[in-house]
């Protein structure tokens, strides 16, 4: 039989490529649901304020708190209808949340570029 002295260093070079890309696709899936769920909860914490008739620059307040964990230098915040007045009982407070997410593994990170999130709740104003 032949010496086989380099065959587990041939195999590891050509399975540690794809390991390394499923660990990186992992990291990156979980980085992104962090963000998905992070502005889930900003969105809903915020339009629950908006919907009670709270001022905007305490929802404001409010969506930072609640995204502490995200860089909020990148956070798009959309209010809409802008100012309590123009918050009539019925009618629907939008809060829109878009945060931009880079991907560590870097042939998917290449391939998409930013991939934007965003999240859109609406609540009927009480």
């Amino acid at each position: 039989m032949k010496s086989q002295k380099g065959q587990t260093l041939v195999e590891t070079a050509l399975i540690l490529p794809i390991l390394l890309i499923i660990l990186f696709g992992i990291t990156d899936f979980a980085r992104v649901f962090h963000v998905y769920l992070t502005l889930d909860h900003a969105g809903r914490e915020a339009a629950r304020l908006a919907t009670v008739g709270t001022e905007d620059s305490l929802i404001l307040v409010k969506i930072n708190e609640s995204v502490s964990s995200l860089d909020e230098q990148k956070l798009g915040i959309s209010i809409t209808p802008n100012g309590k007045e123009n918050r009539v009982s019925g009618s629907e407070a939008t809060i829109k949340l878009t945060y931009p997410v880079d991907f560590l593994t870097p042939i998917i990170g290449q391939l998409i570029g930013t991939f934007n999130l965003e999240n859109t709740t609406v609540m009927r104003v009480e």
